[in-house]
């Protein structure tokens, strides 16, 4: 009986070891690095640009950049599924081998411009991602990077998916504003679908879905027997499977009632991915698509948020 007890006592505790361990690590790894931007000025009534393909004509949200001494204007993706800011190498490359053949890329990428706003910083972050500039169409989306939520912690945005416009301030009075949750730079917003209490990333990385979620609450909330959109998505370079069904719900966000046209789920997406948004008690995420013909505001300093 003894012995039982010992083995009993080593398995609790390694297994609270372990369970310990995991969090430290998991904490460790997916706490963002320090917000090192220096943001100067604002920016209103900054025109979107959406990037569309053959099934989605909302499957990327770009805003217009500038860099220093270059007379041309880029594009970084809005993407508040990240919490860093990112250049993509193969474009800096691009920009360096046309623009500055003698410069060092890090001194290019000191500083870029939203607008009048200036963001500068010390330690951009980049990718080898990306591809060569295209400066000869005019309709060429140059992509050169991904903007985070370290600039949301820095600024107030309102997305104006209603005239397709965004604007960075300083501060905005907060009438009829609601709290959410920014947690390692993750903007997870209340919502509730009849009598069921959620919590939802609002990733604009997934732009082009309404709601994405687990297969569990994606069958409770799609029409039953309704025709399936399968498509093949790309996630930094892996191949995952997105399967789509209508839907006639409704998601209410504070007192603003939001129709709920199509829910969506992923398969291919790694175990300690599964793991970590059942555990954070998220039940999905939000695209842009849920959010057009509307203004949402995100005071991610203050955790305040408005819908109209």
């Amino acid at each position: 009986m003894k012995i039982f007890k010992k083995i009993l006592l080593g398995l609790l505790i390694t297994f609270t070891i372990t369970i310990v361990g995991g969090y430290i690590y998991f904490n460790k790894k997916f706490t963002p690095p320090e917000n090192n931007l220096t943001i100067s000025g604002t920016s209103e009534n900054i025109p979107l640009r959406w990037i569309s393909n053959a099934d989605n004509p909302y499957s990327a949200l770009l805003l217009p950049v500038q860099i220093k001494g270059v007379d041309k204007t880029f594009y970084m993706q809005l993407d508040t599924g990240s919490p860093t800011t990112i250049f993509y190498s193969k474009s800096l490359e691009s920009i360096q081998n046309i623009f500055f053949p003698k410069n060092n890329i890090k001194d290019i990428l000191s500083n870029f411009k939203i607008g009048k706003m200036e963001i500068t910083s010390q330690n951009f972050k980049t990718l080898d991602y990306g591809k060569p500039l295209d400066l000869k169409s005019q309709d060429a989306k140059n992509i050169i990077g991904t903007i985070g939520t370290d600039l949301l912690e820095k600024r107030v945005i309102i997305l104006n998916f209603k005239e397709n416009t965004c604007s960075f301030l300083n501060e905005i009075k907060e009438n009829g504003f609601h709290n959410f949750e920014f947690k390692k730079r993750k903007i997870l917003l209340p919502a509730r679908i009849g009598n069921e209490n959620l919590k939802l990333m609002y990733d604009s990385g997934t732009s082009g879905y309404e709601l994405i979620t687990h297969k569990e609450t994606w069958a409770k909330y799609r029409i039953p027997k309704a025709n399936l959109k399968i498509e093949k998505g790309n996630s930094w370079g892996k191949t995952l499977t997105i399967k789509s069904s209508p839907s006639n719900q409704t998601i209410l966000f504070g007192d603003k009632k939001l129709k709920l046209n199509e829910i969506t789920y992923i398969e291919g997406t790694s175990k300690i991915q599964n793991f970590l948004m059942k555990s954070s008690g998220m039940t999905g995420m939000l695209g842009n698509k849920i959010f057009l013909n509307h203004v949402i505001t995100l005071d991610c300093k203050n955790e305040k948020f408005k819908i109209e």
